[in-house]
């Protein structure tokens, strides 16, 4: 189906004569063809002449994306874009913690390198269709950093490989040759074409890998899970086939996923995706113009949404975008929201004292390169309200020191709204209390809108790094649904205090969860006063229809292998809430589960040893 686009607003007339910030050379050793643009930070309309209430234009072709990020199209020599790619997976190879963020973009077109993908990395193409930009080489993820276990020389431990992306173009790998993509949280592998003998998600049982994401890809050759413990494939061809499980597998909507066999291997197979919108992603047009795709709302969807040719979506012009660049400050954002425009983050960390507010239907905030938002006056760092169509994509929200009831809020308390034709979608948004800075947050994701589709969520109370500690990195809950008819894929949620995850709205569906309990319970009787612990996935007493498929949480109770924890779903019973495909594991046998789900499930305490539950009730 032929795109749409979106025409214009009449408030940004003007667009032509409001040209963005000119973009300057790359400083040494990045050469012809790949520009950066330079912020200027916090601009208003009144920098530019215009009335102090109007803010300028994107222009959407040459538009300012900061000082972060990247843009390369096919006449930058390839030694150029090979230097500039090794650079910064130099500066990024264990930088886990840091503030530098990155975008590489490539224009459409054909190019050579071996990218080597760290932290706080975005590689993206900027074609309609992955195959609009061809690398030829590798785009890949190593486990070579990491210790595993106590010895420091033992490397190839990918359970830290977090933050980073890979997107909208096609991969071809050298003949022979095996693509390595050894993560665990927070690094999508979305709309991807990748040709290659092999795809490794991790070394054949000699690594640890904990968790993963690919949606909207096609990978030619066989998927190798290895030493992967659970990974989520959504809406993907896979031409190859899939080897391998250890934990949880779990697949919808995937052309080639292996069939349904549960748990032994722990394959757990749905065909198609009821209610999906992909992410939307920034693209250049013929005739040059920066545009972002929104893609369309898909029912009953299996396969990518590009197989049969131009997806189907709306063409937004970057024109009625703000740019959001490092040192932009929160006034400034809400303004341009309140002019009706969408947001662009570029990368770049985001310290803000008061809560981004989006209220205008159908509005798209993307991030780029994992922007980074902190609220620091403990505010709700974004509000979106109880309306139709908005999309909020690619983004870290960093907990500050100052306590957040909750970081993100989709739909005030009480909304009603019907949004069946248009819902809300969350895509690849990332929360974080404690690990690079002190932070507290009681909640991290709060959805009160009805229809919610939430498509990859990484909520994370920090196990390691600074500011951690029982009553440091205090969090009581990930997320908390109240909205009916809310849907996750993907979702990832740890060491939240309480219960992780708590779902009180009516047909709510999830599409694999991976949970780790806290590690860090000084005690039972400190953790949940009168009872052992709290079940990381709570369904609400009330609730009368609930359903999930390829379910796991686990225990590492290191601070005191003593801490029994009783189950980690609780739901209520009923023929209405149904569960397909449970886990429950003891990590290294360090504590107990006493049950997997309610009263049922054998109990977890052992090394190597898995709790299943084919299906409850």
């Amino acid at each position: 189906m032929q795109e749409e686009h979106s025409p214009p607003s009449p408030a940004l007339g003007r667009r032509a004569a409001l040209g963005g910030a000119a973009a300057v050379a790359l400083a040494a050793g990045a050469g012809v063809g790949v520009s950066i643009a330079r912020a200027e930070p916090g601009a208003t309309a009144g920098d530019c002449g215009e009335p102090p209430d109007l803010l300028p234009p994107t222009d959407a072709y040459d538009p300012d994306f900061g000082p972060n990020t990247l843009v390369f199209d096919e006449s930058t020599p390839a030694d150029q874009i090979q230097a500039a790619a090794d650079a910064i997976t130099d500066q990024m190879r264990t930088n886990q913690f840091g503030t530098e963020r990155h975008a590489v973009l490539f224009k459409p077109g054909t190019y050579s390198a071996d990218i080597d993908l760290r932290f706080y990395t975005q590689v993206a193409g900027l074609g309609l269709l992955p195959g609009d930009v061809v690398l030829n080489g590798h785009l890949r993820v190593e486990a070579d950093w990491l210790s595993q276990g106590d010895d420091p020389d033992y490397l190839g431990n990918a359970t830290q490989n977090f933050w980073r992306s890979a997107e909208n173009l096609a991969v071809h790998n050298p003949d022979g040759a095996i693509a390595r993509w050894a993560v665990s949280q927070a690094a999508p592998f979305r709309r991807v074409d990748l040709r290659t003998l092999e795809m490794q998600l991790w070394d054949g049982f000699e690594g640890w890998a904990s968790g993963g994401y690919i949606a909207d890809s096609r990978i030619s050759g066989t998927v190798v899970s290895g030493s992967q413990q659970q990974f989520f494939t959504r809406n993907s061809s896979l031409d190859g086939g899939w080897s391998g499980s250890v934990w949880n597998m779990t697949f919808v909507g995937v052309e080639g996923a292996p069939s349904h066999h549960f748990p032994d291997p722990s394959h757990t197979v749905v065909d198609t995706a009821p209610a999906l919108r992909e992410k939307p992603f920034l693209y250049v047009a013929d005739d040059g113009e920066y545009r972002v795709f929104k893609p369309a709302l898909r029912h009953g969807a299996a396969g990518t949404s590009w197989a049969g040719g131009e997806p189907e979506g709306v063409s937004i012009s970057l024109a009625e975008f703000f740019t959001v660049t490092p040192g932009t400050d929160a006034a400034t954002v809400n303004t341009a929201l309140e002019q009706g425009r969408h947001l662009l983050f570029t990368p770049g960390v985001y310290e803000f004292d008061r809560t981004i507010e989006v209220t205008s239907p159908g509005t798209v905030v993307l991030g780029l390169g994992l922007a980074t938002i902190i609220p620091t006056a403990g505010q709700t760092a974004v509000t979106v309200a109880d309306v139709d169509g908005v999309a909020l994509a690619g983004l870290l929200i960093d907990a500050g020191e100052t306590e957040s009831d909750v970081l993100v809020q989709i739909g005030p308390p009480g909304s009603a709204a019907d949004h069946t034709a248009d819902p809300t979608s969350v895509h690849d948004l990332f929360a974080r209390i404690g690990g690079a800075h002190p932070g507290k947050a009681a909640v991290s994701l709060e959805i009160n809108s009805q229809g919610v589709i939430a498509d990859h969520l990484w909520l994370w109370r920090g196990d390691h790094g600074e500011g951690i500690g029982w009553t440091v990195n205090t969090a009581a809950n990930g997320l908390i649904v109240n909205g009916d008819d809310v849907t996750a894929y993907g979702l990832f949620a740890e060491h939240y205090q309480e219960h992780q995850v708590i779902w009180s709205g009516e047909r709510g569906r999830t599409y694999f969860f991976q949970n780790e309990m806290p590690y860090d319970p000084p005690d039972n009787a400190t953790w949940r006063e009168g009872a052992d612990g709290w079940a990381s996935y709570k369904v609400d007493d009330g609730v009368t229809e609930h359903a999930a498929w390829g379910v796991g949480g686990y225990c590492f109770f290191n601070d005191n292998p003593g801490v029994v924890a009783d189950r980690v779903f609780e739901v209520p019973d009923r023929d209405g809430v149904r569960f397909t495909s449970l886990a429950a594991v003891s990590l290294g046998g360090v504590g107990t589960i006493r049950n997997v789900i309610n009263d049922t499930g054998d109990q977890a305490d052992e090394s190597n040893l898995v709790s299943y539950v084919v299906s409850y009730p």
